[in-house]
């Protein structure tokens, strides 16, 4: 399996989805219904899912 940088694109969109977690956790986006933990977890699979897919 060979890994690759995540585009930019990627990268951005996963620490959106990480910035909004942590607000999540600190309680500043109570609306949100999800635990925060998910959020991050969330995150983290998009980041990851661009390392392993090339061109992604």
């Amino acid at each position: 399996m060979n890994l690759s940088a995540p585009t930019q694109i990627v990268f951005i969109i996963s620490l959106v989805i990480a910035i909004i977690g942590l607000l999540a956790a600190l309680g500043l986006l109570a609306f949100i219904p999800l635990a925060a933990v998910w959020i991050v977890l969330i995150a983290y699979i998009v980041l990851a899912a661009g390392c392993l897919m090339r061109g992604a």
